[in-house]
């Protein structure tokens, strides 16, 4: 048996010691390069004829993860955030990060395979001066900053770079954010840029509001600008004209057609009577008033044109951001801070989705800052995240108590689960992201992988800032005017919830939904909104 095993070649002979067969070497595994792929084929023969010149060698990058720190003005875009068929900012970056050599072709187009997050999003106009964005791109060869710069428009700049860890998310790892509005400082003034029912309603009550010269069809309701609000003539609540203090020829008060009626009639009329006389009987001693100078014709600039003689004389408003001015907004917007439910401050989403609560860190506008002549008070609000359209409509309710349009209760009212009102929201043109912050990530992190500020970057946000985002609100108040459009439709009329305070809600056990009906509305269960822990919800 033991010869079967034997090499045929071979005969075994009796007492001599069986030799093995020594196995086949094997080929040696360290002939081939890591990089043989890369290489292109040499032209040495299989005889060891003399080789040619060995090609160059191609350079292998390798993909790194990574914060992007830029700033960008949102004039002439539909919002941060990618969406098929609009202009974005995101849809620019992407595309510039193809053509940079950051993201390969097969990955072109598909976000999701390079990690791609966003620290926040923004609205339709919105800027940003510290937007952050992560994924995984090619950062060699060195130059990615500028070749990125040379790609994009000049209302998008990129800052620079920083690596961060693998399982970092430009979203989920920011605490917070710092948005800025620049709200001019007429706005806040309760005399500038009234809508045409408070004009009327002045008449000869010894201090009269004038219409603005600049702004004279100003101020009409434009149907579905203002809010979608289904009307249901059973349900919803009647707006009480008595508080208008527009009386009739009775005595009594006047009904919403009468007065709006008249309203429009004393309007034409001012606006069609050159030398200021009024042909209403009601108004005459007004236009008396108005030759002989005794009323202020108010312009949408600042300014003030007082009619003496004949002449007209310019001269500055005498309202100013003091003490007691900023005081009382300061205290309005500190109302915000701490955790409520935004659901009127925002659309499509419910009361009762716990997405509605969010938490204001602080709130404040302690400063002003002069812009191609206009004055403007810096509103910055922080915060862990916001909602759509949250912060305009915040800035928007707190100017129409400013301008004793609504009571200051009426926030208050606003966070109460069971309400639902009609909030107005501010333009969009005022409003910029300012900063994202990593806090956590920097104290477990920042030192191996470096501090996710924009410390580095703050010079070069600075002269961004200025030069497009800053110029473009002042330029666009001068060229458009519009802040004043929007003063002038913040009336009761156009949004009869400001007239709601805490005490004359009606009840409306079926209008739960925020477009269910005009007016403040309460359901039978009066939820309480309080005693809400201090907990934010990621955007």
């Amino acid at each position: 048996m033991e010869a079967e095993s034997l090499s045929p070649s071979r005969q075994f002979h009796p007492g001599e010691e069986v030799q093995p067969v020594p196995k086949k070497q094997k080929m040696s595994s360290t002939s081939a390069t890591s990089d043989d792929d890369e290489r292109e084929p040499t032209a040495a023969g299989v005889d060891g004829a003399q080789e040619g010149p060995k090609p160059e060698r191609k350079p292998r990058y390798k993909r790194r993860k990574i914060a992007i720190f830029f700033a960008y003005c949102g004039v002439g875009y539909q919002g941060m955030q990618k969406n098929p068929g609009a202009k974005t900012i995101e849809g620019e970056l992407e595309e510039a990060l193809f053509h940079a050599g950051a993201v390969p072709d097969h990955d072109r187009g598909c976000p999701r395979r390079y990690d791609w997050a966003r620290s926040a999003r923004t609205d339709k106009g919105v800027s940003a001066v510290g937007q952050v964005v992560s994924g995984r791109f090619y950062v060699d060869p060195p130059g990615l900053v500028e070749r990125l710069n040379s790609i994009l428009p000049s209302q998008i700049r990129i800052f620079g770079y920083k690596r961060v860890t693998k399982s970092f998310n430009a979203k989920k790892f920011c605490d917070k954010r710092r948005y800025v509005y620049l709200i001019p400082l007429f706005a806040l003034d309760p005399s500038r840029h009234r809508d045409r029912e408070s004009v009327f309603a002045s008449l000869g009550s010894g201090n009269e509001l004038v219409k603005c010269l600049e702004c004279s069809e100003r101020g009409r309701k434009v149907i579905g600008r203002m809010g979608k609000r289904k009307f249901d003539t059973e349900t919803a609540p009647e707006v009480n004209v008595a508080e208008s203090g527009i009386l009739s020829n009775t005595g009594g008060p006047k009904k919403s057609s009468e007065m709006q009626e008249e309203s429009q009639q004393a309007a034409d009329s001012l606006e069609n009577s050159n030398d200021m006389n009024v042909s209403c009987e009601k108004t005459k001693q007004t236009a008396r008033e108005l030759e002989n100078g005794a009323i202020d014709i108010v312009k949408s600039d600042g300014e003030k044109v007082e009619n003496q003689d004949g002449e007209l004389k310019v001269e500055k408003s005498d309202f100013c951001y003091g003490d007691k001015e900023r005081e009382r907004f300061n205290r309005i917007l500190k109302t915000y801070e701490g955790t409520h439910n935004f659901h009127n401050f925002t659309t499509r989403t419910k009361a009762e989705d716990p997405a509605a609560k969010r938490y204001i860190i602080s709130f404040e506008a302690k400063t002003t800052v002069i812009v191609d002549g206009i004055e403007f008070v810096k509103c910055e609000v922080l915060g862990q995240s916001f909602m759509l359209h949250q912060i305009r409509k915040m800035i928007g309710l707190a100017v129409a108590i400013m301008r004793n349009s609504a009571p200051e209760s009426l926030i208050e009212t606003a966070f109460r689960q069971d309400v639902n009102i009609n909030v107005p929201m501010a333009p969009e043109v005022g409003l910029y992201l300012d900063e994202c912050f990593f806090t956590s990530y920097n104290k477990k992190w920042g030192d191996g992988h470096g501090e996710l500020s924009m410390k580095s970057y703050a010079e070069e946000a600075e002269d961004f800032k200025m030069k497009y985002i800053y110029s473009h609100i002042a330029s666009t108040e001068h060229k458009e005017g519009v802040a004043a459009l929007w003063l002038h439709s913040l009336n009761h009329r156009n949004y009869p919830d400001l007239r709601a305070g805490g005490n004359n809600m009606e009840t409306n056990t079926e209008s739960l939904e925020a477009d269910a009906a005009v007016g403040v509305v309460s359901n039978s269960s009066k939820a309480d909104a309080e005693g809400l822990e201090p907990e934010g919800i990621p955007a």
